[in-house]
């Protein structure tokens, strides 16, 4: 059974930076697109970044909401693909997710390996 595992959640002050980490169990993400989801208390999961598949060059598209604050890149030597949250506000507390699933709305253009499956979600909460 394939799964994915986020880490590197956690309470911080306001215009603090994290380093959010996505790993495959059981399979290289590596071949697979990676999207970062978060959903806040009270409202929709939003959609973030999408990076595409190493075969697919690495193309990241970002959420206007998010665009000059978060990064997406990889990491091959332990087939991570990172999310990172810098000048965090008390509105980026979230659940965070990621996905190898990316939304028609963060499509990097490039084809991908057909896989649908979430992490369980990782924490950040932001004290102003």
């Amino acid at each position: 059974q394939v799964q994915l595992v986020e880490s590197g959640g956690g309470t911080v002050p306001s215009g603090a930076s994290l380093r959010l980490s996505c790993t495959g169990d059981g399979f290289k993400l590596d071949y697979y697109e990676v999207a970062w989801f978060r959903q806040a208390p009270g409202r929709p999961r939003e959609g973030l970044s999408c990076i595409s598949g190493t075969m697919s060059g690495e193309t990241a598209v970002y959420a206007d909401s998010i665009k000059g604050r978060f990064t997406t890149s990889r990491d091959h030597a332990d087939s991570a693909v990172y999310l990172h949250l810098n000048t965090l506000t008390d509105e980026d507390t979230a659940v965070y997710f990621c996905t190898t699933t990316c939304p028609p709305t963060l499509d990097t253009g490039t084809p991908s390996l057909v896989l649908d499956i979430w992490g369980q979600g990782t924490r950040v909460t932001v004290s102003s």
